[in-house]
């Protein structure tokens, strides 16, 4: 039931449009396929890649599906809630966005899961071949796949180094806090590494007096400033003699002595703070020898917590033996390019650590850093689910297949959806084989005969491999477009990508078909007393007696 009050027409002005009822539904449709289509090029490993033009003017050129929809500026409601759940799909799993975009028409979640369940595959993490293969895999048809194994090793060493035991053979891996992806321009992409310990761009505060190597550094961190306290607002003193002036500049000097006593007690090389170090104080720590470093980010503070196994202090009297940093092998600033880098490095166990990406160009540098974040998730999903499934469109293959079978055995309206998901899912191996530039029609056939064929004789009791090689694993090699064995061609996906992608896009189908009314045009409110702009001028007819506005008492 749909009731619009007397009071909204007060807002319904001559711009409003208002569309309902199948008119809807046909749009929204249209809406999702024209973002598709936008896309679509971009699967597989013969993608082709996109140039855009970003909000301020640079140009953007990537094949990753969320980069592309991240840039669109869409006025349509329905492709807008498309580009959301890419973001979701994206911040979800790291993956699998063009695959969310291209699939969503769908429903039937619980069987199609069931499938996955029934032809995943686990892996041993600790296998560094195993994973090497299908991180490689995951991420074969981004840019930097050229460079060989570079990204995968990349992802791998860092997730590895910050995965946390949470205990019953679970881990933790936080990507967004503990890897900082460090872009320096200059030298080959093959000198990018991954460093036992964190990087971040500063130099010591007086680089003559203080040293700028220090082998097994003892390192206190902190959150506090370093120099005398100022004022909250203008502080007036008002000096009677004139020695209150060497008295007060004498109370400044001591309490900036007595901070970095407290300080120097515990022994330290390196003294880092998230805020300011007065000169005075710096005077002291070069004095003892001791190194520091100032206004350090809070993000890379915790970083350096992390990896040397340090405790962010904030009052120096309460600092502890315990709270000291011993962690790390290495504490060095070096040079590169025009800009200082200071480097704690040769940590003993880390639980962060800094990607230095090497290259020719900024443009270069940004694309590897998205293949990069996508191969770090990919081997973050791994870690926290170590299961494995085809690629190549087989999963969806396997899943089209047996939804379609099932349909069969449900009578009535119930059925329609059954089919129209087991199309839906056809979706990606069928973009596969046109991105391939192979006959279509033919592959699909021969692809769907297989499917059938294993349904017939090895009913959903799928397990990796069955007899005459015709298995859950049969797929479409995205590179030459024959139809091959995905586990042989080590073409596989995470199974947490393929579950999410499954759930995204059918979810999203389920919403985008209960939508009936678009209202679109709405202004804001004014505010009272605003002037409103020139209106029509309105004439009174007979029969508009009874629509005149009503104002409430």
């Amino acid at each position: 039931m749909e009731l619009i009050g007397i009071y909204d027409l007060e807002y319904a002005e001559d711009s409003l449009n208002r569309e309902s009822g199948s008119r809807v539904h046909h749009a929204n449709i249209q809406a999702s396929k024209a973002v598709a289509d936008i896309i679509r090029t971009t699967l597989g490993p013969r993608s082709m890649l996109k140039m855009l033009l970003d909000a301020s003017g640079g140009i953007v050129v990537t094949n990753d599906g969320n980069a592309i929809l991240r840039e669109l500026d869409l006025a349509h409601p329905a492709a807008k809630s498309m580009i959301e759940l890419s973001r979701t799909q994206d911040e979800e799993v790291g993956d699998g966005t063009t695959s969310v975009i291209v699939l969503a028409y769908n429903k039937v979640l619980e069987d199609a899961l069931a499938v996955l369940d029934k032809i995943a595959m686990p892996i041993d993490v600790t296998d560094r071949v195993t994973m090497l293969g299908l991180v490689k895999s995951c991420i074969g048809t981004k840019f930097t796949s050229q460079f060989g194994d570079l990204i995968a090793d990349l992802a791998i060493d860092a997730t590895t180094t910050v995965g946390v035991d949470l205990g019953q053979g679970l881990r933790e891996v936080d990507i967004k806090k503990y890897i900082k992806v460090e872009k320096v321009p200059g030298g080959q992409l093959e000198d990018s590494k991954v460093l036992k310990g964190v990087m971040f761009s500063k130099d010591v505060v007086a680089p003559g007096k203080m040293r700028r190597k220090i082998i097994k550094p003892r390192i206190i961190l902190l959150d506090c400033p370093l120099e005398y306290k100022k004022g909250e607002n203008q502080t007036n003193a008002e000096l009677v003699k004139e020695e209150d002036w060497g008295v007060l500049l004498k109370m400044e000097e001591e309490y900036i002595e007595n901070l970095c006593m407290q300080i120097l007690k515990f022994k330290p090389d390196l003294v880092i703070t998230e805020k300011g170090l007065s000169d005075l104080a710096c005077h002291y720590f070069s004095k003892a020898g001791v190194s520091a470093i100032r206004r350090l980010r809070k993000t890379d503070n915790n970083r350096i917590a992390k990896a040397c196994g340090a405790v962010i202090v904030n009052r120096p009297d309460e600092l502890q033996e315990s709270d000291v940093g011993t962690g790390a092998g290495l504490f060095e600033v070096k040079k590169i390019g025009d800009e200082f880098f200071a480097f704690i490095v040769e940590c003993n166990d880390p639980k962060a650590c800094t990607v230095l990406l090497r290259g020719a160009s900024k443009d270069l540098l940004n694309e590897v850093e998205r293949n990069l974040q996508d191969a770090m998730s990919v081997a973050r999903n791994i870690i926290k689910n170590p299961k494995l499934l085809p690629g190549g469109g087989a999963t969806e293959l396997t899943v089209s297949a047996t939804l379609k079978q099932k349909s069969q055995s449900i009578e009535g309206i119930e059925k329609w959806p059954y089919e129209a998901a087991a199309i839906a899912f056809e979706a990606i191996p069928r973009t596969l084989a046109q991105n391939c530039g192979v006959n279509v029609i033919r592959t699909m056939t021969a692809l769907q005969g297989k499917a059938r064929h294993r349904l017939t004789y090895f009913p959903l009791s799928l397990n990796s491999s069955h007899a005459n090689g015709e298995n859950a694993w049969t797929g479409i090699d995205g590179n030459t477009g024959k139809i091959s064995d995905m586990n042989e061609a080590k073409i596989w996906d995470a199974y947490n990508v393929k579950a999410q992608t499954f759930k995204t896009a059918i979810e999203a189908a389920s919403m985008l078909l209960r939508i009936d009314d678009i209202v679109s045009g709405i202004k804001k409110k004014q505010a009272p007393g605003a002037s409103k702009g020139p209106s029509k001028p309105t004439i009174d007819q007979e029969g508009d007696a009874d629509g005149e506005q009503i104002i409430p008492e």
